[in-house]
């Protein structure tokens, strides 16, 4: 009796084991309609650079000592900053860049890499080999959202590269916490769970619409066009393959415990009337910044470059003026 007991769980352990690795194999994930490579969408004024192998697209305009390097909140693109980049060249060179998962810059995947591309760290290190292959020594960073969180998470780390920071909206932990404990990352990093990755990141063909609704504050300046430009994302071949690796990128430390450690200066600009970021949050944060400013723009969004372009210029303008 205890022999054939020993025999059912031996089989049953086997069947377990079969299942967890085969299992998921056997789960169709159909490549999307209508995907197309990013390189359909390069514009006349593209222009790409390979960074860490990574092919990284940006746009560069002005000229002068002082540069600008503008860092995209999620879902972003260098056209985030559309309104702003002719304003920004008036003040000196100004580079904006997609960051990996977005825009037209590459999407590596797991066999083409030995680290994760689309982590904070990698972000750091990237922004890192960007400012070194144009030759800049020290720049202000200009981070929107989540670019915020890059942009502080890269002043902790090489201070002596940032000029200033400027935040616009960031995003630097502190909130829900993160999505996922870093202790399973590993099992989301098996084929298993790779393979069935992009079934698990496609809610965002109805998620990120409502998050672009969300982003603006007067729906009367979000154009369909702008829509359709934002949207074009969900367009590119990999994105959702690239957004699963972005997701369980590996962990970094949490950036708002360590903000007090700033030692560059900070200027907080963001809508009053944010929907995904609230005001006090800002609020809170900026005290927590050493000698960091703070300004509210009025009836504004979580995207003031965009839907405040003239405030939001004005300020930062009158900022690096009296600084």
């Amino acid at each position: 009796m205890i022999r054939h007991w020993k025999k059912f769980v031996l089989a049953f352990l086997i069947f377990g084991c079969v299942a967890v690795t085969v299992g998921p194999f056997l789960v169709p994930v159909p490549e999307l309609d209508g995907l197309v490579p990013a390189e359909q969408f390069i514009e006349a004024d593209s222009q790409f650079v390979e960074v860490d192998g990574v092919n990284v697209h940006y746009k560069e305009a002005g000229a002068g000592e002082k540069t600008f390097i503008l860092l995209h909140g999620f879902g972003g693109s260098t056209y985030s900053w559309r309104e702003v980049m002719a304003d920004f060249a008036q003040l000196g060179h100004v580079i904006a860049y997609d960051r990996p998962a977005f825009g037209l810059t590459g999407r590596p995947m797991p066999e083409d890499w030995v680290e994760n591309p689309y982590g904070m760290k990698a972000n750091v290190e990237l922004l890192r080999g960007l400012l070194d292959e144009f030759g800049i020594e020290k720049a202000v960073l200009v981070g929107n959202s989540a670019g915020g969180g890059v942009s502080v998470a890269f002043a902790l780390e090489y201070p002596e590269r940032v000029e200033t920071l400027i935040l616009v909206d960031p995003g630097v932990g502190g909130g829900r916490g993160p999505q996922f404990p870093a202790w399973a990352l590993p099992l989301m990093w098996t084929p298993q769970m790779r393979h069935l990755g992009p079934l698990m990141m496609r809610d965002y063909q109805e998620t990120l619409p409502n998050t672009i609704e969300r982003e603006w504050y007067d729906k009367t300046k979000l154009t369909d066009v702008i829509r359709q430009e934002y949207l074009k994302l969900l367009k590119i071949e990999k994105w959702d393959r690239a957004f699963y690796e972005l997701t369980f990128a590996p962990a970094y430390p949490e950036l708002r415990p360590v903000l007090p450690q700033l030692t560059v200066p900070v200027f907080i600009i963001a809508g009053q009337e944010d929907r995904l970021i609230r005001a006090f949050y800002f609020e809170a944060i900026s005290t927590e910044i050493p000698n960091a400013q703070l300004m509210l723009i009025p009836q504004c969004g979580h995207v003031p470059q965009e839907e405040c372009p003239t405030q939001f210029m004005e300020a930062v303008t009158n900022y690096l003026k009296n600084r």
